[in-house]
């Protein structure tokens, strides 16, 4: 058993979820218990992952008989925030965590990154398990901490019981409306067909025992030709957080999940353009616990192997990208490897299209997620980038003329101080007023905004276009209603249908267009337009009453070809009833020398 455990490395898992349902507080609890309890092979902590051997596990879960069952060496969890860490820890093609778990809080259920944390899972086809968190807080919960689930469960009243199947049934429900079967973990007897739901407390470590068993038991099904590695090949890694450290400067945070690493080493980092090459000047790891007196809160180690978290100090990586590979390289190996990372950030070169938005997020992964999800809602993408948004993105934008694609999608980025300035301004730079900035934590509350600003978009189109078209309209001019034969005639008419208004031509029956409606006034008074039903006084101007037209005439009014092309084929459906059939009236007039005509 000890020889394969060699090849094996841990298991790297992410939680996720939606912020306060109790993701730290799961990891926290898996921490602490070890770090009270003094355990050999205590829990290790690494930059942004937590390391849990499995003897640990075993004590937790226990029952020493399970060390001889699990030839995993036990598992890492990544404890930065939630689906922003999974899109990160990509590999070419997918992600680079093995297993994920959703936390959701039983009493609150779904909430927005709840569902993307799912969607996202279900792209990577990773395989993970949802704990329902704060059993702890239902209503007359006796805690027993640090047990089982169904040890903690039987123990409670028959009515805390119900209470707790009625708020555990509405998560299962939520799954199944988002494409997942799913049932309470111990019910499952086939997890790849089935979803398993552990019930827990982060709080009272209650259900913690069942968290880690079942992730040990997938890793061990699911994952064992995926967690093969070696140790003595060159490290490959993911860039997880580049950031400023008092006394280092600019550090770079990296899971390690192939090889070993080690200080001195020349590594290939990923970036825009030509990937980083540099040399390792320290490898560090976090102090324990119980050298918190050190000043620095990182101590140097001389090598670290996968699967680890590790922060690396070295000269030039300022550009480096989260999201983008770090690879070590040999004298031999290192314009092979140099190709390798950058095809790999080529890869990630979106595709784009010669119109559309500008999309900006916080690393490669999240990029990478946000264009699956618009690409896929058909929105046209002309730019997308990792990084804040800046002035030369403000000003591109404004460059474009269509305003629905005068915009900027952003995800979990700032907007720089400048750029910001240059959209506030109301003068001396009006047009930038114009650009529109979508900014949120969740990538779908981004494309439901955006696509409600479209529809209002096309909606102001719409009408707009609306009201620069000449609408259908019938009248008929009523008998003993001639009050001015000429210049212009002045009679009464009735509207049988659709509108008319001022400055329109109007057209006898036979297709002659004979004059244009020069005034309507209705009670006395002028009015810009009569619609059906409508009887009012209207000035022709071109016509003479007893030769053009006559009483009990019924004239349309005349509608250029381009105008009734749109209305037959692009806006037909928002016509009233009554436009629509005195269109379809005029179009049978206007078709019957000319079949073709507006089509």
């Amino acid at each position: 058993m000890a020889e394969e455990n060699q090849n094996l490395r841990t298991p790297i898992v992410c939680v996720m979820g939606h912020v306060d349902h109790g993701k730290t507080t799961l990891l926290d609890q898996i921490r602490g218990t070890a770090i009270v309890k003094g355990e050999a092979g205590a829990i290790t902590q690494h930059i942004g992952a937590t390391e849990v051997p499995i003897d640990v596990i075993v004590e937790k879960c226990g029952d020493k008989r399970l060390a001889d069952k699990f030839i995993v060496p036990g598992l890492l969890f990544i404890d930065t925030p939630g689906h922003h860490a999974f899109t990160t820890l990509r590999s070419r093609g997918g992600s680079l965590a093995d297993l994920a778990v959703v936390v959701v809080d039983i009493n609150e259920g779904f909430k927005p990154q709840t569902i993307e944390s799912l969607n996202i899972l279900k792209r990577f086809k990773t395989p993970f398990i949802v704990v329902t968190n704060k059993i702890d807080r239902i209503l007359g919960w006796q805690v027993h901490k640090g047990e089982s689930f169904l040890s903690t469960y039987k123990k409670q009243t028959p009515e805390v019981q119900a209470l707790f199947e009625q708020k555990f049934y509405d998560v299962i429900g939520h799954l199944y409306e988002q494409g997942f079967s799913a049932d309470r973990f111990d019910r499952v007897t086939d997890f790849q067909k089935t979803l398993g739901v552990i019930p827990i407390s982060g709080l009272t470590g209650e259900g913690i025992p069942d968290v880690l068993m079942i992730l040990l038991g997938l890793a061990q099904r699911f994952l064992e030709s995926s967690l093969q590695y070696d140790i003595n090949g060159p490290g490959v890694g993911t860039v997880l957080e580049v950031k400023e450290e008092k006394g280092l400067g600019t550090t770079i945070d990296v899971i390690l999940y192939d090889g070993t690493l080690k200080k001195g080493d020349t590594v290939v980092i990923g970036r825009l353009g030509e990937p980083i090459v540099t040399k390792v000047r320290a490898l560090l790891k976090p102090r324990e616990l119980s050298e918190i007196r050190y000043e620095s809160k990182f101590q140097p180690i001389p090598e670290a192997a996968a699967a680890a978290g590790v922060k690396i100090s070295a000269p030039d990586i300022d550009d480096a990208l989260a999201g983008a590979p770090i690879i070590s390289a040999t004298p031999e190996t290192l314009d092979a490897v140099i190709e390798k990372v950058k095809s790999e950030i080529d890869d990630v070169q979106i595709q784009t299209d010669t119109d559309g938005v500008m999309i900006k997020a916080d690393t490669i992964g999240s990029l990478e997620a946000m264009v699956h999800e618009f690409k896929k809602a058909g929105i046209q993408i002309q730019k997308a980038e990792v990084g804040d948004i800046t002035k030369r993105d403000v000003m591109e934008a404004s460059t474009i003329t269509d305003p629905k694609h005068s915009v900027i999608l952003a995800f979990n980025v700032k907007v720089n101080p400048d750029a910001q300035e240059m959209l506030d301004e109301t003068l001396d730079l009006r047009m930038f007023r114009n650009v529109r900035v979508f900014k949120n934590d969740v990538i779908y509350r981004i494309l439901d905004d955006y696509q409600d600003f479209v529809k209002e978009q096309e909606e102001e189109l719409e009408k707009l276009r609306s009201d620069t078209l000449i609408k259908p309209g019938q009248f008929k001019i009523l008998p003993g209603c001639v009050f001015r034969q000429s210049k212009p005639a002045v009679v009464g008419v009735r509207i049988l249908g659709g509108v008319v208004k001022n400055n329109t031509d109007v057209m006898l029956p036979d297709g002659t267009v004979v004059g244009t409606v020069k005034g309507l006034e209705l009670n006395g008074k002028k009015v810009p337009k009569a619609t059906a039903g409508m009887e009012v006084a209207m000035a022709i101007d071109g016509v003479t009453v007893g030769r053009q037209v006559k009483e009990e005439d019924i004239l349309y009014v005349h509608i250029p070809e381009s105008d009734s092309k749109v209305l037959e084929f692009e806006i037909f459906d928002t016509l009233t009833p009554d436009e629509q059939e005195t269109l379809e009236k005029y179009l049978v007039i206007r078709r019957k020398d000319k079949p073709f005509w507006g089509k």
